[in-house]
């Protein structure tokens, strides 16, 4: 029901890969206190690090604590909602992004967003506030998040005010893990 594209854990997790990541913090999200407390988690990093693979991993734990848990890309999210719009059905569609105690919002900043799309992704982030956890993935920093919602700087302060409220932010850095052996044959 979670709609995992795969399962991961964290034990799978390849800790020696990126160049700077906080394992104790990472480590402490697992106790899923953060859902119980309805606080969200944002990770930020390039692409290729980890960060769709903790998300998974912090989801796929909480699924097995009992949490309900729906996983998801932001284009998705948002091509849903649109299309729910379009045929008078976004209050039931939205319903769906409000109803799991931990909604996984993977690839945030990966594809421009309109003015809809922006609008529509602010609704879900808006109403799960103090609500229900998320969890978002992005290979964006904060200050270039306007840039993915269309330049709109009053949505995206709106959007990051009720997303970092009650949120812990994990930086990761380094290379891709996928491309790290084609980096070494080119050594």
């Amino acid at each position: 029901m979670a709609r995992f594209p795969v399962i991961k854990t964290l034990e799978q997790f390849r800790w020696s890969w990126p160049k700077t990541i906080n394992r104790p913090t990472i480590q402490h999200l697992f106790h899923l206190k953060f859902i119980n407390n309805k606080e969200n988690v944002v990770f930020i990093g390039g692409v290729g690090l980890g960060k769709s693979h903790l998300a998974t991993a912090i989801g796929y734990q909480a699924c097995l604590k009992g949490h309900s848990v729906l996983f998801t890309t932001a284009i998705d999210v948002i091509n849903a909602m649109s299309a729910a719009q379009s045929v008078g059905n976004l209050k039931n569609e939205l319903k769906k992004y409000l109803r799991p105690e931990l909604l996984v919002l993977d690839e945030l900043g990966y594809l421009p967003i309109d003015k809809t799309g922006a609008d529509l992704l602010f609704q879900v982030i808006s109403h799960r506030y103090e609500r229900g956890s998320i969890i978002v993935t992005s290979n964006r920093a904060f200050k270039h998040w306007p840039e993915i919602f269309n330049n709109d700087s009053t949505l995206t302060s709106a959007l990051l005010d009720r997303l970092l409220h009650h949120s812990e932010t994990i930086l990761i850095e380094g290379d891709s893990y996928r491309m790290k052996d084609r980096i070494e044959t080119l050594n």
